[in-house]
């Protein structure tokens, strides 16, 4: 997968352009900011901030953005596990990137670009398929009805999960059964899917919540709040168990830990 930012303009795909490119590739263009407007297969579509378009890179169209910005991914057709005759029917049109699997796709698509220069290409491989994994579930969700792989459509719950618990971290109310929950599944359901993640839901939670505590103590923007109040910021009521589950971890308690790394880098 190639991932891509642009500010927009206009552009044209004719038989030159298209005789340039691999024909096996889609192109996924999703909008950051302004609106865009393409036409390709006879089809017309405006898309807005945060919605997306599949584009077959084999036909010729056009596609017109106003001042804002766009990601571009560029990837194999065969990744993506729908029939090309499915995908053909949605190639230029409108997904809505404001709800359900489609909003995870728009939220994660324009972040990738930057997490592509921040990780190796072990872990961009991951984010990439990720979103391809969560593409064809908002892409079968268009099409009516199941169309991907129960394989997939598990991997993209496990993602749906994982950011519903990144953006739940403060809350002390988070837990398996909350999570469970909220996703419609049972508690079974749960931990089987994370059974080959080598770790449990619980320990996701709080392995992520000290990651984020450790984060802060080492913020020098936040040496002034005490270490119970960070702890509190990410979901622990009980500073004895955090500051036990922080040594743990990390192998001093959490007020050492913040002087020790305050000394060292003074």
């Amino acid at each position: 997968m190639e991932a891509t930012s642009n500010v927009g303009g206009y552009c044209a795909r004719t038989p030159k352009h298209i005789g340039r490119l691999d024909p096996n590739v889609y192109q996924m263009i999703v909008i950051k900011r302004g609106t865009m407007r393409v036409e390709y297969d006879g089809r017309r579509a405006t898309l807005g901030r945060g919605d997306f378009t599949l584009i077959d890179t084999s036909r010729r169209g056009t596609a017109q953005h106003t001042p804002g910005g766009m990601v571009k991914l560029l990837f194999p057709r065969a990744l993506l596990p729908l029939a090309q005759t499915d995908v053909g029917r949605l190639t230029a049109t409108r997904i809505p990137g404001d709800k359900g699997a489609g909003a995870l796709v728009s939220s994660l698509a324009r972040q990738l670009p930057r997490q592509l220069d921040d990780h190796d290409a072990e872990e961009g491989a991951r984010l990439g398929t990720a979103v391809i994994d969560l593409l064809a579930v908002a892409l079968g969700s268009q099409l009516g009805g199941s169309r991907v792989s129960s394989d997939t459509e598990q991997r993209a719950l496990l993602l749906r999960i994982r950011t519903h618990i990144e953006e739940r971290l403060a809350d002390p109310e988070l837990s398996p059964r909350s999570i469970a929950t909220a996703h419609h599944i049972s508690l079974r359901q749960l931990h089987r899917l994370f059974e080959s993640q080598e770790t449990t839901v619980a320990e996701s939670i709080r392995r992520r919540r000290l990651e984020r505590s450790r984060k802060d103590l080492l913020d020098p923007a936040l040496l002034g709040l005490p270490v119970e109040a960070v702890a509190r910021r990410w979901g622990f009521e009980d500073a004895a168990h955090f500051s036990r589950a922080f040594r743990a971890a990390y192998g001093l308690p959490p007020g050492r830990f913040r002087m020790t790394h305050s000394i060292l880098s003074a």
